[in-house]
């Protein structure tokens, strides 16, 4: 199976978002976070009425899907799915909210994403996170970061 730039770069992660708190609410506006960097987008609206307890209740939640894409090298690179969870204050706006969760996605190292927050829209891109040493090693290759 030969390598198609158009084909590949269109793939990637399903986006879906559930708020578990009577008052704040997310949105997904574009559900698919793409390899050629079209973000997904999130709207969060309301302000919350917060977590009172153990249960899910007063929290928020993003998942992302697994997917599969190929390399312009014809490697397959297999990318896991992730769920996101966070604990929502009393009265937290919708931009804490999309603040919260940019922060979170922003500063896990090992997942191939970023975030913005721009008011209560979050928008998340498909990102590998490439160490120093990795592109140090790589430097003689073709390979965009």
């Amino acid at each position: 199976m030969a390598y198609d730039p158009e084909k590949e770069l269109k793939k990637g992660a399903k986006l879906k978002a559930a708020a578990f708190d009577p008052f704040q609410t997310l949105k997904v506006i574009d559900e698919k976070v793409t390899v050629g960097g079209k973000p997904g987008i999130i709207e969060i609206s309301g302000n919350a009425a917060g977590k009172t307890d153990n249960s899910l209740g007063g929290t928020a939640s993003i998942w992302l899907s697994i997917f599969r894409f190929m390399r312009p090298d014809g490697t397959t690179d297999h990318v896991a799915g992730w769920n996101i969870m966070v604990p929502l204050a009393k009265g937290q706006t919708p931009e804490q909210t999309a603040n919260a969760f940019a922060m979170y996605i922003n500063l896990a190292q090992s997942r191939p994403y970023i975030a913005q927050a721009d008011g209560g829209r979050l928008m998340i891109y498909y990102h590998e996170k490439i160490s120093p040493e990795e592109k140090a090693a790589n430097a003689d290759s073709d390979t965009e970061y």
